[in-house]
């Protein structure tokens, strides 16, 4: 799959798959990665420790894998998005935008790379390029990019039918730890005026025919919004995945090995992890 089909899979109802990569690092990653069956991954940049050599080689192993390779940007700036992009990833993931500026600069650098400046923001504003076969150029040059806009915050949520007036977002991401701190219920996320929040988003987003994705860290959380309609679906982490398996299995394991008198078993609990 790549960004092209992705974006058409989950536009015509389908589900779409994928987890965020917050503490992987070496390219050789990406191989169980691409294992897992997942539709796409997100490369975290926002809170992770990774510079330009790190997600340059990360990207080029995603390479032919079957898995679209997504970046969470650090800020909602066009040169980090164009930055990625020419570093090979298929998508960019702006975060915590709040007005129609942030995102429709986000949004000429995805989707319009490499016009820039005025032209680029006339290209977002009219859907004017210099001409029929600069656009044509642009858009083929530009079709497998994802572009997902984070709407993590209540001023976010109060602008949020603005903004998806503006014509090539993909997708609209939820960061539920920032988006429960602005509602005053910091990870309450059982709390009825976070409940409310993520239904204004669906419900808003539906209206304009774009997708949602909540990143939530328990299978509880993720299945509960999936079948309140999020179908672009991102679960969890790497670190907090390989926590739950490592616990898992070893909880089984020690229960037994404390039945045949090898000691009490402490429970680690669970990844204390906030991406």
């Amino acid at each position: 799959m790549n960004g092209k089909e992705l974006k058409n899979k989950v536009k015509s109802g389908g589900i779409i798959y994928g987890s965020m990569l917050s503490m992987g690092r070496n390219p050789r990653w990406s191989t169980p990665i691409s294992a897992f069956g997942l539709d796409y991954v997100v490369i975290d940049t926002e809170h992770s420790p990774r510079d330009r050599n790190d997600i340059a080689d990360f990207l080029a192993a995603f390479t032919d894998s079957g898995v679209v390779p997504i970046v969470r940007v650090p800020i909602p700036d066009s040169h980090y998005v164009t930055m990625t992009i020419d570093a090979g990833a298929q998508g960019v993931l702006a975060p915590y935008c709040e007005t129609v500026e942030e995102v429709m600069e986000v949004v000429a650098a995805a989707k319009w790379r490499p016009l820039k400046g005025a032209l680029a923001r006339k290209a977002v504003e009219t859907g004017k390029l210099p001409s029929e076969a600069s656009k044509k150029y642009l858009e083929d040059k530009n079709a497998n990019t994802v572009c997902l806009i984070g709407i993590e915050s209540v001023p976010a949520i109060a602008n949020l039918e603005n903004i998806l007036k503006i014509d090539g977002i993909d997708g609209i991401f939820v960061g539920p730890n920032d988006l429960s701190i602005s509602l005053g219920v910091p990870d309450q996320y059982d709390h009825p005026d976070y409940e409310e929040a993520l239904r204004k988003v669906i419900s808003t987003c539906n209206k304009y025919s774009v997708p949602v994705l909540i990143h939530h860290q328990t299978v509880a959380l993720t299945t509960k919004w999936l079948k309140e309609g999020v179908r672009f679906v991102l679960h969890s982490s790497d670190a907090r995945t390989l926590h739950s398996g490592y616990r898992t299995d070893f909880d089984e394991i020690k229960s037994v090995g404390a039945e045949l008198g090898g000691g009490p078993v402490t429970d680690v609990g669970e990844s204390e992890e906030v991406i």
